[in-house]
Formats: C-alpha cells, structure tokens, sequence
C-alpha cells in the first residue's frame, strides 16, 4: 500500500481528519467514546493498514502538544483545596482500589508469563480509570450527581494525584537511564533542575500568578493564549532538561491552580486538548503492529476480564467495608471499569525511558481498546445488572441495614417521610420543621445522613431503589411522602426512584400524599399517572415565586431554626 501514502504532511493531517470524523460517527452510532475510533483510525491508517500516514513528523509534533495540554489541565486542577475537600470515601477507597488492583494485577501478569518490569508497569496501567470517559458517560446519564457518580469523581481525582507522583518519578527514572554511564550526575542535574522549576513556579504563584492573569483576563483570547504558551514552553523546557515534556506541561498548570480563572482557562483549552489528543490516539494506533496482535490478544483479554471484573469488585468491596450498600459500591466500581489515557501515557513515558518495549504498549493499547469500550455499555445497563449480580458479591449486605427498622432508627412517628437529603431536599424540610411538621429525612449517602443527624435531625441510611427497604419504612403513620431526589436516567422506568417510592407507598397502609420532584415537564404526566397527588418542578417552581417577588415585593419567610453553622453543614 505505499502507493497510498500520503507525502505532503498537510494532506496527511486533511486524510487522518476525514478518516476520523467517519470512524468517529460510526462510533457515535455504536455508542462508544471517540478514544476507541480514534486508535481505530491509527490502526487503520498506520503501516499496518492503509499506511496513509508514512513517517509525520508533524503528527508526531501536534501528539506531543496534546500531551502537554492533556497534563497541563490535569495541573490546572490540582488546588490545594481540594485535597481538603476529598471525602473519607473517595481517599479510602481510591487509594486502597490503587493498592489492591495494582497488587492483584501484578501476580496476575507474572502468572501468565510477563517479566517483572513488564509486569509492574501493566500492573500500574490496570489501576487508572479514564477521567474524560466517566465523565462524559456520567453526564450523558445525568449521573453525574448521584452517590455513585461523586464517589467516582472523587477516586478519579485521588488516582489523578498519584499519577502526577507517578509521572515525576518516571521522569527522574527516564533522565538516569537517558544518562548512560553518569546516570547518577544526570540524574542529580534533573533533580536539580526540578527543584529549580519547581521554585520558579512557587515564586510565579505567590507573586505574579494572580495579578497578571487578572490584567491578563480584560481579554480572554490573551489569557487562553497566555495560558497556552505558558504550558508550551514549560513543557519545552522541561524536555531539554530531562524531565519531560509531560511533567513541564503538569508544572505549568500547577502554576495556574490557584488563580481565580483557571476554570475559564480549562474551558477555553478544553476542545484543543481534544482536537490534539485526536493525533496522540491515532500515532498510538498506528503504533500497533496487526501482525504481532495475534499473539497478544489471549493477553489482552485475559487482562481487560480483570479490569472489568476484579476492579468492580475491589471498589465494591471498599465501599461495604466503609458501610455503603451493595447497590452504590457496586455502580462505582463498575463506573471506574477501564483503562485511563493516562495509562498510555505513562506506558508511552516507559517506552521512550527503555524500560519496556513496544509489544508493553500495544499490550495496554489493546486492554484499553476492549475495557472502553465495554464499559461503555456496562455503565449504561450497571442498573439492570446489579439485581441479576448482586447474589454474586462474596460479602454480605451492610451489617444492620435491614435489620433495624427505620422508624426505630431515626426514634419515634413522623409526619412526612422526605427522600434526598440534598440542597433541594434540605431547604423543602426546613421550611416543613417550621411550619411544625415532624420530618424523616431519607437518604442513601451516609455523609448526608451523618450531617443531618448531627444537626439534630431526623435521618435514616436506605436505597429508594431496594424494595427491602421501603417496605419497613413507617407510610402507615405518615400524612406525607415527598420525593426530591435528582433523576438522571432519561425517560421513566423501573430504575426511576420515585416511581419505586410511588409503587411502595401505594401498595402498604399509606393514605396520605405523594408529591415527587421533576426537572423534565415531559415526565410530570407520567409520574401523575403512576400515583403522584402533586409534582413539583423545582426551576418552574422558583420562576413563579421570582415573578411573584418582582410583581408584588413580598418574599416568603424562610426558615430560622438551625443555627448557622448546623445549616451551612447541611447545605454543604
């Protein structure tokens, strides 16, 4: 096919764009995230296919820029807060799914006939899950909210934390095996230089980093452009002290973490970073030999089974051990089950340091390609799957979770029972408390329920989707039963929770009201239907009482009972 090879580089980019928007729509239609086409796209115009790319040296360069923007917004990220704001569930259980899948991984590579290096750094690829990919599943579910949903984003952030350690001390490896026979004075020049961005960087921050990006920010395109070049030439210039040029690019978004416009920074760089890493992906997979796969492919799958099945259940297992239910580890870990660009990355790192070869990277290629995309459809049917394999999970249900009734467990009768403890939730309770109602909040993120109950409310641990669980709840004794609980899934089906509240509360001795909460007017009539007395459209709602303000001047008293740090514990 070397009569097909494009020689004019600007033709060969023209090419791989069309190739890649008629993969990636083949792609959309399949339902699988555009990582896949896009390796699909390398593999199909690499050598081994079409061989319409030849030697780019110009693919290879806008690979490498997106590489630098990818890791200079991970850096943007990187605030110190919000180490401060990861919650017990995420650190634990993140740092613990990177222990275990990464231990397990490991004896698993040796046992099927990897070498120890090999192995660790596979090893090390296996326990990353894909930021971009769950996000974007997630928000294209509307999950991205839910107790599953947070918990993934929060061990996303923890394993983000640790590949930028993993990346630094990658970086220092690759300068002493780039070093030769004065690896150690090589080495010791890369540190030193390290410590000297590093310093460089802390001055930047403390002293410049928010005065000239505010001066900077009266013109957004100068700031982006600011931005860019900032993570350009960091990354250049860590590359020509040995560190990297994925390291520099992570340095310069670090510079940028605590400045007040690093979110609009982000956004802005959000669709180059794709457009880039569109090359990135397709070099990798024109990296990819068809004609060595074979041998690799009993691997590969034995490998992506482990991240699908193991990972899953390592999450799962964390999560129970930290008194979540069955039902939220197990939506976590199978959220979290693939393998992450980052994996790529950093297997690539290895390539280019020598301490693996390419077969190590077409082998990761490969578990990434088959995780991706069956995560992909495992994510969407994980609500399905979890009553057909929760008999499967070797533990038992949370100690106690059952056992207790609920009505015992918040201590005494009440009025209304109230589904989601959130914002929406919360401020609906208050203004009910106050006008001398006795309410039981019900939530299935224990967080929330701890911070109700040590405002000294009335809160109970349970899932509105385990039928279990609503049967013991007290409906009998209550006048009201309110719904406010976020519904990500499009359209209305069994998985929808309040219709599993409406069907609960209608089939005991409950002969009060529902009232469920809608974000979709489209849903209202549906949830009518199905048994709801009033359906509340919280953006509707707030409109109407915004005109009333405005026309008439007269705003509705708000409750005053919790003091204000009890409500701002709440709220957060």
């Amino acid at each position: 096919m070397a009569d097909l090879v494009l020689t004019s580089d600007f033709n060969q980019i023209a090419a791989l764009l069309v190739l890649a928007a008629a993969v990636g729509t083949l792609a959309a239609v399949l339902g699988q995230p555009l990582v896949v086409a896009l390796i699909g796209v390398g593999i199909l115009a690499g050598p081994s296919g079409l061989g319409l790319l030849g030697h780019s040296e110009h693919v290879a360069l806008l690979s490498e820029l997106g590489v630098a923007v990818l890791l200079f917004l991970v850096g943007i990220k990187l605030d110190v807060g919000l180490l401060r704001s990861l919650g017990p569930v995420a650190l634990i259980t993140g740092l613990g799914q990177i222990g275990g899948t990464a231990a397990a991984a490991f004896l698993l590579a040796l046992e099927i006939g990897l070498g120890p290096v090999e192995a660790g750094y596979v090893a090390g690829a296996l326990t990353f899950s894909s930021t971009i990919i769950v996000v974007k599943l997630l928000s294209d579910r509307r999950e991205i909210d839910a107790l599953h949903g947070r918990i993934a984003l929060g061990i996303l952030i923890v394993q983000d934390l640790v590949v930028v350690v993993a990346m630094i001390a990658l970086s220092a490896a690759q300068a002493g095996s780039h070093a030769g026979d004065g690896s150690a004075t090589g080495a010791a020049t890369v540190v030193g230089a390290g410590l000297a961005m590093l310093a460089v960087t802390g001055i930047f921050v403390r002293t410049l980093a928010n005065p000239l990006t505010t001066w900077l920010a009266r013109t957004p395109e100068l700031l982006v452009g600011f931005a860019l070049a900032l993570a350009v030439v960091s990354a250049a210039v860590a590359g020509e002290v040995g560190l990297g040029r994925e390291l520099g690019g992570l340095v310069a978004g670090i510079a940028l973490a605590s400045t007040p416009y690093r979110e609009a920074i982000a956004a802005r760089l959000a669709p180059l970073r794709d457009f880039l890493l569109l090359f990135f992906f397709v070099g990798l997979g024109a990296t990819l030999n068809l004609a060595n796969l074979g041998q690799a492919w009993p691997t590969a799958l034995v490998l992506s089974l482990f991240v699908l099945v193991a990972k899953p259940v390592i999450v799962a297992a964390l999560m129970a051990a930290l008194g979540y239910r069955r039902r939220a580890g197990f939506l976590t870990g199978v959220t979290l089950a693939q393998v992450s660009e980052f994996s790529l990355v950093l297997t690539a790192m290895a390539v280019s340091a020598g301490h693996v070869g390419e077969e190590t990277l077409a082998l990761v290629t490969l578990v990434a390609l088959v995780t991706v995309a069956a995560s992909t459809y495992l994510i969407g049917a994980s609500h399905r799957l979890f009553p057909v394999l929760e008999r499967l999970l070797p533990w038992p249900e949370r100690p106690g979770a059952a056992a207790r009734s609920p009505d015992e467990d918040a201590g005494g009768r009440h009025d209304i029972i109230l589904f989601g403890l959130g914002r929406y939730g919360g401020a609906v309770a208050q203004r009910l408390r106050q006008a001398g109602f006795s309410v039981l909040g019900v939530d299935f993120d224990p967080a929330a329920v701890r911070r109700w109950r040590q405002a000294g409310l009335d809160a109970v641990y349970g899932d509105a989707l385990d039928p279990e669980f609503l049967e013991g709840l007290p409906f009998a004794a209550a006048r009201y039963a309110i719904s406010t609980i976020p519904v990500h899934a499009a359209g209305l089906t069994h998985e929808d929770p309040r219709l599993a509240i409406v069907r609960a509360a209608r089939s005991g001795a409950f002969s009060g009201s529902i009232a469920v909460a809608c974000h979709r007017s489209e849903d209202a009539d549906g949830l009518r239907k199905a048994g709801a007395d009033l359906v509340l459209e919280p953006f509707q709602d707030a409109a109407d009482q915004a005109a009333e303000l405005i026309l008439t001047g007269r705003r509705p008293q708000r409750p005053t009972g919790l003091p204000v740090e009890e409500q701002a514990a709440i709220d957060d």
